[in-house]
């Protein structure tokens, strides 16, 4: 069982909310827009990471992160992009590897908006965790945090750490 904390576009903020869900994670994944490396820093200090550069991420994060991040947690495999799109609304490339081969979990960043869904076509669980950091038209900054275990993602929290 893997406890996961997922956040996105934190435009170079952390504090010590963010902080406080941190260290109750078992891992912390990161869907782009980290900003300042002294977010990701301050969260690889704490846990274990998985992250993906955004579009306002600079040289130094591009070359820490990768543009997509494929990988297993226990048996389920994931996809984290910063941008992604909806069930839908995928953007191309995003349609196409997914009709080739779609990941049971589905994560991108970028709107800003909270949204977890079940794309019937693809036979896969999206979720975009909001916003956790302060800059943009979000009025609440929000995270995920979900438990993976075996095969299964279960016990899905939104957690919402205040207005900007």
């Amino acid at each position: 069982m893997t406890k996961i904390l997922l956040l996105s576009d934190t435009h170079s903020h952390i504090d010590d909310t963010i902080l406080k869900y941190v260290a109750q994670a078992d891992e912390v994944w990161h869907a782009g827009d980290i900003g300042d490396l002294v977010v990701t820093d301050a969260i690889k200090k704490l846990k274990p990471l998985r992250a993906v550069y955004g579009n306002i991420d600079d040289a130094k994060a591009r070359l820490e992160f990768p543009l997509n991040n494929r990988f297993s947690c226990e048996n389920v495999s994931v996809w984290i992009t910063h941008i992604g799109g909806y069930p839908g609304k995928y953007n191309q490339y995003v349609r196409e590897e997914l009709a080739m081969n779609p990941p049971k979990l589905f994560i991108c960043g970028h709107s800003h908006i909270l949204k977890v869904m079940f794309d019937k076509k693809n036979n896969l669980l999206h979720m975009n965790p909001g916003a956790a950091g302060k800059s943009g038209f979000h009025k609440v900054r929000t995270m995920l945090r979900f438990v993976i275990d075996d095969d299964k993602i279960k016990d899905l929290e939104i957690i919402e750490i205040g207005e900007k």
